[in-house]
């Protein structure tokens, strides 16, 4: 019997992704209260482009017409360095939400007793759970080989920089001056150099 190389792979991902998914959930049930809150249509603006970006990337191609050509061969050396980006990013994703505890939240809040988190990811990168979600993003999209891989990847840029935009202004607002001096040493998606 040979060995199905593109069926193991294309399980890895899935793999990577239900591990991402499920704990997410599983920790979303320990979290803080919230102290302040945006509003839906807040939300709903990057909250669209985001589900949009997953429902790209994750549902079965034949939806997607066009969108599901190959744009380059799907080769096995492009396969595993995608499943080594998607793998690296959730891992770094997953780093960063534990290190951020109870403190995260799924929309933009202030929680009860919040903390400014400045170690682990934090002490280089201001949003690294974004970070790590687009390298996930970028290393499924890289060994899809498909224009809608490329497109989740930058509909959740968009999503992400949107977020963390507004997430800074309200943490400007609580934290002040410890935050204006956090952003001075640490990049916004990537380390500051």
């Amino acid at each position: 019997m040979a060995i199905m190389w593109d069926d193991i792979i294309s399980n890895s991902f899935w793999v990577l992704w239900a591990i991402f998914f499920a704990y997410w959930i599983i920790s979303a049930l320990r979290i803080k209260g919230v102290k302040s809150a945006e509003t839906l249509g807040s939300r709903l603006s990057y909250g669209i482009p985001i589900w949009t970006a997953y429902a790209l990337l994750l549902t079965n191609a034949h939806y997607w017409g066009p969108l599901s050509r190959h744009i380059y061969p799907q080769t096995l050396a492009i396969a595993l360095i995608g499943l080594a980006l998607t793998a690296a990013g959730i891992g770094f994703a997953i780093w960063a939400r534990y290190t951020l505890g109870t403190n995260w939240s799924s929309k933009i809040t202030i929680k009860v007793d919040h903390e400014l988190i400045r170690s682990g990811p934090y002490a280089r990168i201001r949003h690294p759970i974004y970070t790590g979600i687009l390298l996930a993003l970028a290393g499924s999209a890289l060994a899809m080989a498909e224009p809608r891989g490329w497109l989740a990847v930058a509909l959740a840029l968009f999503a992400f920089y949107l977020k963390a935009s507004r997430e800074e202004q309200m943490l400007a607002q609580e934290f002040g001056e410890r935050f204006a001096e956090h952003r001075q040493h640490t990049g916004f998606l990537l380390p500051r150099m």
